[in-house]
Protein backbone atom coordinates (compact mmCIF):
# COMPACT_ATOMS: atom_id res chain seq x y z
CA UNK A 1 0.00 0.00 0.00
CA UNK A 2 1.44 3.34 -1.05
CA UNK A 3 -0.03 6.78 -0.43
CA UNK A 4 1.49 9.62 -2.42
CA UNK A 5 0.55 12.78 -0.53
CA UNK A 6 0.87 16.28 -1.95
CA UNK A 7 -0.03 19.32 0.12
CA UNK A 8 -0.26 22.34 -2.16
CA UNK A 9 -1.47 24.53 0.68
CA UNK A 10 -0.27 25.30 4.20
CA UNK A 11 2.22 22.97 5.96
CA UNK A 12 -0.25 22.72 8.86
CA UNK A 13 -2.12 20.15 6.75
CA UNK A 14 0.88 17.80 6.48
CA UNK A 15 -0.47 15.83 9.44
CA UNK A 16 -3.26 14.58 7.17
CA UNK A 17 -0.78 12.30 5.43
CA UNK A 18 -0.76 9.82 8.32
CA UNK A 19 -4.55 10.14 8.73
CA UNK A 20 -5.06 9.39 5.05
CA UNK A 21 -2.73 6.38 5.21
CA UNK A 22 -4.84 4.99 8.06
CA UNK A 23 -8.04 5.62 6.10
CA UNK A 24 -6.60 4.00 2.98
CA UNK A 25 -5.62 0.90 4.92
CA UNK A 26 -9.04 0.72 6.57
CA UNK A 27 -10.83 1.17 3.22
CA UNK A 28 -8.84 -1.64 1.63
CA UNK A 29 -9.56 -3.89 4.63
CA UNK A 30 -13.27 -3.11 4.85
CA UNK A 31 -13.82 -3.67 1.11
CA UNK A 32 -11.52 -6.71 0.91
CA UNK A 33 -9.51 -4.97 -1.81
CA UNK A 34 -5.95 -5.97 -2.69
CA UNK A 35 -3.33 -4.29 -0.51
CA UNK A 36 -0.88 -3.56 -3.33
CA UNK A 37 -2.53 -0.34 -4.47
CA UNK A 38 -1.10 3.14 -4.73
CA UNK A 39 -3.29 6.22 -4.26
CA UNK A 40 -2.24 9.78 -5.03
CA UNK A 41 -3.93 12.52 -3.02
CA UNK A 42 -3.51 16.27 -3.40
CA UNK A 43 -4.78 18.98 -1.09
CA UNK A 44 -5.81 21.90 -3.28
CA UNK A 45 -7.48 25.30 -3.17
CA UNK A 46 -10.82 26.33 -4.67
CA UNK A 47 -9.48 27.63 -7.98
CA UNK A 48 -7.54 24.42 -8.59
CA UNK A 49 -10.46 22.11 -7.90
CA UNK A 50 -12.79 24.30 -9.97
CA UNK A 51 -10.37 24.07 -12.88
CA UNK A 52 -10.14 20.27 -12.54
CA UNK A 53 -13.93 20.01 -12.25
CA UNK A 54 -14.42 22.16 -15.36
CA UNK A 55 -11.79 20.37 -17.45
CA UNK A 56 -12.58 16.77 -16.58
CA UNK A 57 -16.21 16.78 -15.50
CA UNK A 58 -17.59 19.70 -17.51
CA UNK A 59 -18.81 21.42 -14.32
CA UNK A 60 -17.56 24.96 -13.77
CA UNK A 61 -17.95 24.94 -10.00
CA UNK A 62 -15.99 24.44 -6.81
CA UNK A 63 -16.52 21.03 -5.20
CA UNK A 64 -15.17 19.34 -2.09
CA UNK A 65 -13.50 16.23 -3.50
CA UNK A 66 -12.85 14.73 -6.93
CA UNK A 67 -11.67 11.17 -7.53
CA UNK A 68 -10.24 9.67 -10.68
CA UNK A 69 -10.30 5.87 -10.65
CA UNK A 70 -7.66 4.17 -12.77
CA UNK A 71 -8.71 0.61 -11.97
CA UNK A 72 -11.54 0.30 -14.47
CA UNK A 73 -9.52 -1.16 -17.37
CA UNK A 74 -11.35 -4.39 -18.17
CA UNK A 75 -8.96 -5.43 -20.96
CA UNK A 76 -6.72 -8.46 -20.48
CA UNK A 77 -3.74 -6.21 -19.77
CA UNK A 78 -5.77 -4.15 -17.30
CA UNK A 79 -6.66 -7.24 -15.28
CA UNK A 80 -3.02 -8.22 -14.74
CA UNK A 81 -1.99 -7.39 -11.21
CA UNK A 82 1.45 -8.40 -10.03
CA UNK A 83 1.38 -8.83 -6.27
CA UNK A 84 4.99 -7.59 -6.07
CA UNK A 85 4.31 -4.19 -7.59
CA UNK A 86 1.77 -1.59 -6.52
CA UNK A 87 -0.91 -0.64 -8.99
CA UNK A 88 -2.14 2.94 -9.19
CA UNK A 89 -5.74 2.83 -8.03
CA UNK A 90 -6.35 6.51 -8.73
CA UNK A 91 -6.09 10.13 -7.69
CA UNK A 92 -8.05 12.11 -5.14
CA UNK A 93 -8.16 15.91 -4.96
CA UNK A 94 -9.46 17.38 -1.69
CA UNK A 95 -10.40 21.06 -1.63
CA UNK A 96 -9.40 22.13 1.86
CA UNK A 97 -11.11 25.55 1.90
CA UNK A 98 -14.39 23.96 0.77
CA UNK A 99 -14.02 21.20 3.36
CA UNK A 100 -13.46 23.76 6.12
CA UNK A 101 -16.54 25.78 5.16
CA UNK A 102 -18.66 22.62 4.90
CA UNK A 103 -17.46 21.46 8.31
CA UNK A 104 -18.63 24.73 9.82
CA UNK A 105 -22.01 24.56 8.00
CA UNK A 106 -22.82 21.02 9.11
CA UNK A 107 -21.21 21.08 12.55
CA UNK A 108 -18.29 18.76 11.79
CA UNK A 109 -14.79 19.41 13.01
CA UNK A 110 -12.39 20.36 10.21
CA UNK A 111 -10.40 17.18 10.95
CA UNK A 112 -13.50 14.98 10.64
CA UNK A 113 -14.58 16.61 7.37
CA UNK A 114 -11.13 16.27 5.79
CA UNK A 115 -10.98 12.62 6.85
CA UNK A 116 -14.52 11.97 5.63
CA UNK A 117 -13.83 13.41 2.18
CA UNK A 118 -10.79 11.19 1.73
CA UNK A 119 -12.78 8.10 2.80
CA UNK A 120 -15.49 9.12 0.32
CA UNK A 121 -12.88 9.48 -2.43
CA UNK A 122 -11.33 6.11 -1.58
CA UNK A 123 -14.66 4.37 -2.00
CA UNK A 124 -15.10 5.98 -5.41
CA UNK A 125 -11.67 4.67 -6.41
CA UNK A 126 -12.75 1.22 -5.25
CA UNK A 127 -15.81 1.28 -7.51
CA UNK A 128 -18.52 2.53 -5.15
CA UNK A 129 -20.94 5.27 -6.15
CA UNK A 130 -24.05 7.06 -4.89
CA UNK A 131 -26.00 7.80 -8.06
CA UNK A 132 -29.02 5.84 -6.84
CA UNK A 133 -30.66 5.27 -3.45
CA UNK A 134 -29.50 1.64 -3.57
CA UNK A 135 -25.87 2.69 -4.11
CA UNK A 136 -26.13 5.32 -1.37
CA UNK A 137 -27.42 2.67 1.04
CA UNK A 138 -24.19 0.74 0.48
CA UNK A 139 -21.61 3.50 0.13
CA UNK A 140 -22.61 5.95 2.86
CA UNK A 141 -22.54 3.47 5.78
CA UNK A 142 -19.20 2.14 4.49
CA UNK A 143 -17.69 5.60 4.88
CA UNK A 144 -18.53 5.53 8.58
CA UNK A 145 -17.24 1.95 9.01
CA UNK A 146 -13.93 2.97 7.42
CA UNK A 147 -13.55 6.03 9.63
CA UNK A 148 -14.40 4.04 12.75
CA UNK A 149 -11.86 1.37 11.81
CA UNK A 150 -9.15 3.97 11.11
CA UNK A 151 -9.90 6.07 14.21
CA UNK A 152 -11.69 3.93 16.80
CA UNK A 153 -13.42 5.97 19.48
CA UNK A 154 -11.45 9.17 18.95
Amino acid sequence: MILEFENLLDPCYDALESDYARIMEAALDVTNAPKNYEVDVSLVDESTIQSINREYRGKDAVTDVISFAFNDDESELGRIVDEKFPRLLGEIFVCVPRALSQAKEIGNTPERELRFLFAHGMLHLLGYDHMSKEEEAIMFPLQEVILEKAFPKE
